[in-house]
């Protein structure tokens, strides 16, 4: 009578090709990089081991580079990064990681298994590919 509901797991929605770059690069480069792997998304690296992983997004280039008239070659990526980033677990059910980007208004979520990361989770990757194993 209570049927279990098929879950699916963030680690079956997750793309595993994701660009980095270092926190001291510059927004010209980290540009480059985004534009030679079609995304708008780049996790920068931790600088040690205590260190969080962050993100720069296109939107952040518009709104504190671009916006504010600054010379992408002459501002660094950790200027205008945001860290730590919110991340999922790979195990995490999709419903749940949906419910996180609702409530903080994300755009993309590194998925962390211990300590690193091992993909990238978008909202479109929840509803195209998650929502549409289930139909």
């Amino acid at each position: 009578m209570n049927e279990r509901k098929a879950v699916i797991r963030v680690r079956d929605v997750m793309k595993t090709d994701f660009g980095t770059i270092d926190g001291i690069a510059t927004v010209s480069e980290a540009l480059k990089k985004m534009k030679s792997l079609s995304t708008s998304v780049l996790v920068v690296n931790k600088r040690h081991a205590d260190d969080e992983f962050g993100l720069i997004t296109s939107a952040d280039i518009a709104r504190h580079v671009l916006a504010k008239d600054r010379a992408p070659e002459r501002v660094n990526v950790y200027e205008i990064m945001s860290k730590p980033v919110i991340s999922v677990h790979p195990d995490m059910d999709i419903r749940y990681c949906s419910r996180l980007f609702a409530m903080h208004n994300l755009v993309r979520v590194p998925v962390l298994d211990g300590r690193n990361v091992v993909g990238m989770v978008s909202p479109n990757a929840l509803v195209l590919d998650g929502l549409y194993k289930l139909c």
